[in-house]
């Protein structure tokens, strides 16, 4: 069935004037048979015909990862299984938009820590098997920037590990983009509010065997960085008890733009649907709501040794005074020898430009209504 490709006109494009590649890779090209059929079937199949070229690859690459996997497990699939995780997880959470990549990025830096990258979570069914040598052949699909906001990207750059989920055939509120004139998917897959206990135990081995996919190749304490983390304490925990938590925080009157023109972009990119964009701002303004509802829940069980909390605004003035912060917070060794490496990052990114947003007054005086408790209690 084919939806009506009418759309409202496109949004101003980002200021550094990206252009649209129609052949990049699409996130969901990692995604195994069971995963991409059983998307398809829930939502009816109903695709944009524009979009159905790009569904018909995906299906074709479900079956090649889907056979990856198997060879994988076939010749590492004991080893995998029998890896231990010494070192708990660092969680790097926040909302979209907060500077959970930059802070990502900068905890990376450090050679004792380990990260899925990009190619690891466009391909968590098979990249111990296939990254030596398919991310080679493949190096010059992506873009050197991300479209969004023009930050780096690569196949070895750090990467949302909720991607890789995704295409592990797990649920996730991620697969909204997918299509974005549809219902919102498996929103209680942000919080687990709802979720069955046999749903919630697939999830927990679903990321427990990726995570031992990471550590098998590197031996590191992997940091993670995942936006709909944070609403997922509870969970995390169960799963790590010594994981350790950083919440990044920035101005809410630049997060709700900066958010729309993410969802926005992803959609038109990723989507198998013309988005019609008719519902956008009321799921911005309802996520970050359900998302912070539980934060607040569950935020006092984590243990004050294994928490830290930075403003983006102070990590892009000082990254290397915040760093050391983060460092003595959570009891993390060796930031001297980080040191050089964050200066250098500074000096290389000295000249990076965010993007710059304007909002109605309208729009202002909801986030006030809706966000003012985020705004009050970090001072914004």
């Amino acid at each position: 069935m084919a939806e009506n490709e009418k759309a409202p006109k496109e949004p101003a494009k980002e200021t550094f004037g990206a252009k649209d590649r129609l052949w990049i890779p699409r996130f969901w090209d990692g995604m195994n048979i069971s995963g991409w059929f059983s998307l398809l079937k829930r939502n009816r199949f109903v695709i944009s015909p524009s979009c159905i070229a790009m569904a018909v690859i995906i299906a074709v690459l479900s079956f090649i990862n889907s056979f990856l996997w198997a060879i994988q497990q076939l010749f590492l699939g004991r080893k995998i299984e029998e890896t231990e995780i010494d070192h708990p997880p660092i969680f790097i959470i926040g909302h979209w938009r907060s500077g959970t990549t930059l802070l990502h990025e900068l905890l990376v830096l450090d050679e004792q820590h380990a990260y899925p990258d990009t190619y690891d979570c466009f391909a968590p069914n098979h990249f111990l098997l296939s990254a030596w040598w398919l991310k080679r052949c493949i190096g010059f699909l992506l873009p050197a920037r991300r479209p969004m906001d023009n930050m780096a990207a690569g196949w070895d750059r750090p990467q949302e590990d909720e991607f890789a989920l995704c295409n592990m055939g797990l649920r996730s509120p991620y697969l909204s983009i997918v299509f974005p004139n549809h219902p919102p998917q498996d929103q209680e897959y942000l919080d687990f509010e709802g979720v069955s206990e046999e749903d919630t135990s697939r999830w927990k081995q679903g990321l427990l065997w990726f995570l031992k996919c990471i550590t098998y190749r590197t031996g590191k304490r992997i940091i993670l960085k995942s936006p709909p983390h944070t609403a997922r304490i509870k969970v995390l925990q169960e799963l790590f008890p010594e994981a350790r938590f950083i919440h990044i925080v920035r101005d809410p009157y630049v997060l709700f733009p900066s958010t729309i023109n993410l969802w926005s972009r992803l959609n038109k990119d990723q989507g198998l649907q013309v988005d019609r964009k008719e519902h956008l701002q009321e799921y911005v303004f309802e996520t970050f709501q359900r998302m912070y509802r539980a934060y607040d829940k569950h935020r006092e069980s984590i243990d004050p040794s294994r928490f830290h909390e930075v403003r983006y605004e102070d990590l892009v003035a000082d990254p290397e005074g915040q760093m050391s912060q983060v460092y003595e917070a959570l009891g993390l060794e060796n930031f001297e020898a980080l040191r050089p490496a964050l200066q250098q990052y500074a000096e290389d990114h000295k000249d990076y430009k965010t993007n710059r947003y304007e909002i109605t007054p309208e729009i202002r005086e909801q986030i006030e209504e809706r966000w003012g408790f985020y705004a009050q209690r970090y001072g914004y």
